[in-house]
């Protein structure tokens, strides 16, 4: 079997992610590691897909030893055929595995091992044939011994029906096929053992529904209730069906002396081995999957509940309620310290006078260590209490005192544990659940995991689970589950040794926190220095480009200034020789060559005038240039001087976080009630940090934004400079066609008239 391949094909993921997460798993590496730290080694498999790898990789490497085993154990036995090799490759299942090898299984000593000892097995084979003609009474004289201790007939066929029974219950197939039927059309009932006792699983007295519909929860709540000795549950199986199909598959001859025989075999073998044997498997399969769907849930809510968002930086007033024994209050700071404690009365059996003292005292705490929250427990006199608390808000608005109901959940458990003893060992158990209720607001991660999971209350029959997958199932809290170890360690640790080799402790755990964050600054600022070369070399192109196109515009420019001295000058010699043609017509009385000059004249007119509109569009073409690479200069300034902020804000935040790593032992807060401190100090620390590069982040989009908008409104404004030009060229060809023609016109309406003047002199 290739696991490899079995495993991609379940999880529908690449064959090179599996390979990778085996790899690393085979390494010793946890889940909750490889999924946080090693995501570019297995292509970002999440932690659900790596605890199913996980589990598939366990039950298949489990599955292919027990076959080694198994075609080991039948081989050195001498009876391993290739059939029998093959459906053992072949199978899925351990199930099935063993069900294979139950026929070669060294066996305990059964009814039908003393029966083989007695020399037996000949006269079972011969009721199996189902070919004697003699009545099975006599074939069983032939094995009547005193030596063997086969005393009488009766007890010969007795033994040899011992060893059908076992063969029987032995084959795989039969096996399979009750397992399957028993499944599909089986149920699952109880009675009561006394129906008059009252319990809570009254509802399960006479219960009775199909197997394959069984709720998890009921499966449960059933082996709860039999392990209590309220109710009795037993599987009910198919029975006829079962020994229909038996009896089909054993007897293959109608028989009269053997088939009666092989019947009574059949219902004792189903009813004495297979049947308990299945509804054992049966039921341990149903406890299995009921209790993985129990401790699927158990370590979702169990997530959900400790990656709870904490309420930092308030001074919070823990309150237990209660009714006879009054609410237990304590003040704890921003830091986790206590910094008083109470017990007020102003829930039933009360006075008003209580009521009154209760809202004075708690006021008096308000006002005296600024409490700005109070957190109340939601277990009995919630309600109550937490009318007396909006009555008495409604007095002090001018404080802005707010309040929140807490899950409460696992306080009591904690206020009588030796941890919270050694934590608080001058309160009693109610002070110490007011203050880990106020604690829970503050930091609910650090405050459930003093708590057995277990005594939370976040799942099914807890105290029923296997305790081992139970405690497995916390991996589901990814990295929560790795903080609520480590801390688990370090706070028991802490209590066992003196309060300052426990703090020294617990600072050195937030400083190696701490590296792996500055090794995380490290690489931000190597990322945005690079941004910060590219942005360089992107504005350098784009202004050697710009610069480019205005060296262009200049030699356009010279270009067009020589072709306009040119014209002019070709325009003075025209006007020069016009003049003088008109001198010389006028001493001739002639117009010869007059309109020739004047249309000369016209045109070149005509070009300077297009020139000098080329002139003016090509200027305002190198301004929008010189515009748009002045734009570029600045906002690459700008992009540049934020990057260069964002990267000294980096390094500062790196420099003050491998500064305090070289703080004195001695210069570390005092442990006691206030053990969070340090790592209060650090989470507040790296958010700063967080901040800082989630900052940076957005300047570097907001200058890149801008760098790439300035590049736009350039090219948007040369492409309608180019388009003006084009335009302004059609232009002026039109109206030097216009001018051509018109000019043809004149010439040759001259030239009638000088034709017409010529005849009437000559006339």
């Amino acid at each position: 079997m290739d696991i490899i391949q079995v495993i991609t094909q379940e999880l529908k993921v690449e064959k090179w992610q599996v390979e990778a997460a085996v790899k690393l798993i085979d390494e010793g590496n946890t889940i909750p590691f490889i999924s946080r730290y090693r995501k570019e080694a297995t292509g970002s498999l999440n932690d659900e897909q790596l605890r199913a790898l996980f589990e598939r990789l366990t039950y298949l490497r489990n599955l292919e030893d027990k076959k080694n085993q198994v075609l080991k154990s039948i081989e050195d036995q001498g009876k391993l055929t290739e059939e029998l090799k093959k459906q053992i490759l072949d199978a899925q299942t351990l199930v099935v595995v063993e069900d294979l090898y139950r026929p070669y299984r060294p066996k305990r000593r059964t009814r039908a091992t003393i029966a083989k000892e007695k020399g037996l097995e000949p006269l079972a084979d011969i009721i199996l044939l189902q070919m004697t003609d003699k009545p099975v009474e006599e074939e069983a004289r032939a094995y009547v011994s005193e030596e063997k201790g086969v005393k009488n007939v009766a007890e010969a066929l007795n033994g040899a029906k011992d060893i059908i029974a076992e063969r029987i219950s032995d084959e795989a197939d039969y096996r399979i096929y009750i397992r399957n039927l028993t499944t599909k059309n089986g149920s699952i009932s109880s009675t009561a053992k006394n129906a008059e006792t009252q319990s809570v699983y009254e509802m399960y007295y006479e219960f009775e529904e199909p197997v394959r519909k069984l709720a998890g929860h009921r499966i449960l709540a059933l082996n709860r209730g039999e392990k209590e000795k309220f109710i009795t549950v037993k599987v009910n199986a198919p029975e006829e069906d079962i020994l229909r199909y038996l009896n089909k598959r054993v007897i293959k001859k109608d028989n009269p002396n053997t088939t009666p025989i092989l019947k009574a075999v059949v219902e004792d073998s189903y009813k004495r081995l297979i049947g308990p044997a299945i509804e054992r498997e049966i039921r341990s399969d149903l406890t299995d999957k009921a209790e993985d769907g129990a401790i699927h849930v158990f370590g979702k809510n169990l997530e959900q509940l400790l990656m709870q968002p904490p309420i930092a930086g308030k001074v919070v007033l823990g309150w237990d309620p209660a009714f006879r024994t009054g609410c237990k209050l304590a003040v704890v700071d921003a830091t986790g310290k206590v910094l008083d404690t109470t017990v007020v009365y102003p829930t039933a059996p009360t006075t008003e006078k209580k009521i009154r003292a209760a809202k004075d005292t708690v006021e008096g705490m308000i006002e005296k260590y600024g409490v700005s929250l109070i957190s109340v427990g939601n277990g009995t006199a919630c309600r109550e209490s937490e009318q007396v608390i909006v009555d008495m808000l409604k007095e002090i608005p001018e404080k802005k005192v707010q309040y929140v109901i807490t899950n409460e959940a696992g306080a009591s458990v904690y206020s009588a544990s030796k941890l919270a003893t050694e934590e608080f060992p001058n309160f009693d158990v109610g002070q110490r659940s007011a203050a880990s209720i106020a604690r829970r607001v503050q930091d609910p991660l650090a405050e459930l995991v003093k708590i057995d999971p277990k005594s939370i209350g976040v799942g099914q029959y807890q105290h029923d689970m296997n305790q081992k997958k139970l405690d497995e199932a916390q991996d589901a809290t990814r990295t929560a589950e790795e903080a609520m170890e480590k801390f688990q360690e370090t706070y028991l640790e802490q209590k066992r040794q003196q309060q300052q080799e426990a703090q020294v402790a617990a600072y050195q755990k937030s400083m190696a926190d701490q590296q792996e964050e500055v090794k995380e600054h490290d690489q931000r600022i190597d990322q945005l220095r690079r941004r910060m070369s590219r942005q360089r070399e992107n504005s350098k192109s784009a202004r050697e480009e710009l610069l480019q196109k205005r060296e262009g515009m200049k030699t356009l420019l010279a270009k067009l200034a020589d072709k306009q001295r040119s014209i002019q000058a070709e325009l003075g010699q025209a006007e020069r020789e016009l003049a003088k043609n008109r001198e010389d017509a006028k001493a001739k009385k002639k117009f010869s060559g007059a309109a020739p000059q004047k249309e000369n004249i016209s045109e070149l007119q005509s070009q300077i005038a297009f020139i000098r509109l080329k002139t003016s569009a090509t200027k305002k073409k190198m301004q929008a240039l010189d515009a748009a690479l002045e734009a570029l200069e600045e906002k690459t300034g700008k992009q540049q001087l934020l990057m260069q902020k964002a990267e000294e804000k980096l390094t500062e935040q790196k420099n003050k976080a491998l500064t305090d790593d070289d703080r004195e032992e001695t210069a570390a807060p005092d442990p006691g009630d206030d053990d969070l401190l340090a790592t209060a100090g650090y989470r507040e620390q790296s958010k700063a940090v967080r901040n800082a590069l989630e900052q940076a982040r957005k300047e570097e989009e907001q200058a890149s934004r801008t760098y790439d908008e300035a590049r736009a409104e350039m090219r948007k404004s040369s492409r309608e400079e180019v388009k003006k030009l084009e335009k302004e060229e059609k232009d002026h060809a039109s109206f030097q066609k216009l001018f051509t023609g018109a000019a043809s016109v004149v010439g040759f309406i001259l030239l009638l008239f000088t034709v017409g003047a010529f005849r009437r002199s000559n006339g």
